[in-house]
């Protein structure tokens, strides 16, 4: 197939088959959730959730597409064993250690608690049984399944939260109520720590490979073709997740007077939708969501699994997928609340260094970056987010708390960028010597 045979078509399905695999349930729980908590700095803090929750997803698509190949290419402009060590680390994070188990508890909180008297760990075990048990056994042959539930879903879920939009804006549920304390002073920090956890920029290093697959399916070839196309196809992706983070956060942060203050998005989310829409309007939520965490679930432990059986052949497919679905299911078993709070280490750990390898593949050429550069910027960012992560933690913060309080930027939860800065230039000049 040739180059030119490549229409604008093309670009238009595959922006939108990429924002389908980002539309999942981190993309709908977060920003309500957040726009609850920042009231009326609710603006400042979307602006630093869209730098993380969009930006650097697209960055990211562009990096992979730059590098010709996926994650384990880029990598391993670190080294070897960063090569191996790093990619495992992210198929851990968005598979059974969060991002599937999160699939089964967003499910639970949207698909069954609304219509339940109360919350129970019985009920929660049932549904999260069953879940990912359907979950295996799709996993098995997940392709077509995927395929056709998530091309008819993604455009229901659009169209719900367009309608909850307009009709949140037609009649509000209320006004804008002054932020938590965390959202008080540095509202668009902790709106930019709040996109790790859509954890779509680690993600694209994943799905970055599904795009660069499709588009020469469909005749693109060249590197330079590659990077053009694939900046077109992560604006397109980029726009749709613009729109549902902006009209959740709106309706998130109107929504106080309405249904009161709630600790999680997927039930402010649920609430907002019962209120709008009444009990139908939850109903038609509850399904859509819960079919849509089901495809996301199927998806991710097809990959974890694909990903493990490349890695160690010896290890037969469902086995894999099996473990993967088992784990996952204790994991959900923790509860929406403490699911987060458990991966917000993990997830301040990988973040930095996602991002600094991002930033150092686009600009590899333009700033002549060498090996030394890479693994000096990696170690940079290191040093810092793994105190940081484990500055979360109950065990360490008495430890690492000080620490991170004490370094440039650090209470704004970014100190890992000045030790990224220093440790590249570091890397450059002392691997040419």
């Amino acid at each position: 197939m040739r180059s030119n045979s490549y229409s604008i078509k093309d670009t238009i399905i595959i922006g939108l088959m990429l924002f389908a695999l980002f539309l999942g349930a981190g993309n709908l729980i977060f920003p309500p959730a957040l726009g609850q908590a920042a009231g009326t700095n609710v603006s400042f803090a979307i602006i630093g959730f869209l730098i993380t929750g969009v930006g650097l997803p697209i960055l990211a698509i562009l990096a992979i597409a730059k590098s010709g190949g996926d994650l384990q290419k880029v990598s391993s402009n670190v080294g070897t064993l960063f090569s191996i060590f790093f990619p495992l680390a992210v198929y851990l994070a968005i598979g059974p250690l969060f991002g599937i188990p999160r699939t089964g508890s967003v499910a639970y909180e949207i698909g069954l608690l609304p219509y339940l008297e109360s919350t129970s760990t019985f009920t929660l075990f049932i549904f999260t049984f069953a879940f990912f048990g359907v979950s295996f056994w799709l996993s098995l042959n997940p392709s077509k399944l995927v395929n056709r539930i998530g091309k008819l879903l993604t455009p229901i879920i659009i169209g719900i939260l367009l309608l909850l939009t307009v009709v949140g804006i037609i009649k509000p549920m209320g006004s804008l109520n002054l932020p938590s304390p965390e959202y008080v002073q540095y509202s668009f920090f902790k709106g930019f720590q709040e996109g790790y956890f859509t954890m779509d920029a680690i993600a694209s290093l994943v799905f970055g490979i599904v795009v660069i697959t499709r588009m020469r399916e469909r005749g693109i070839h060249t590197l330079e073709d590659t990077k053009k196309k694939a900046i077109q196809v992560g604006l397109i992706a980029g726009l749709g997740l613009i729109f549902v983070y902006l009209s959740l956060a709106y309706l998130g942060a109107t929504s106080i007077d309405s249904i009161g203050y709630l600790d999680n998005g997927g039930a402010i989310l649920a609430n907002i939708s019962n209120h709008l829409l009444g009990f139908a309007g939850l109903i038609l939520l509850s399904i859509v969501i819960t079919i849509a965490c089901l495809t996301t679930s199927v998806g991710l432990i097809s990959a974890f699994g694909e990903f493990i059986q490349r890695t160690i052949p010896a290890i037969p497919y469902p086995v894999t997928t099996g473990t993967i679905a088992l784990f996952s299911f204790a994991m959900a078993n923790m509860g929406l609340n403490q699911l987060i709070q458990f991966s917000l280490p993990m997830l301040m750990m990988l973040y930095p260094i996602a991002i600094v390898l991002i930033i150092l593949t686009l600009c590899k050429d333009l700033l002549r970056l060498n090996k030394g550069s890479f693994q000096g910027g990696v170690i940079g960012a290191a040093i810092v987010s793994i105190p940081d992560g484990l500055s979360q933690t109950t065990i360490f913060s008495d430890v690492f708390l000080p620490f991170m309080q004490w370094l440039p930027f650090g209470h704004l939860g970014i100190g890992w960028i000045i030790p990224a800065i220093f440790g590249t230039l570091l890397g450059k000049v002392f691997t040419k010597k």
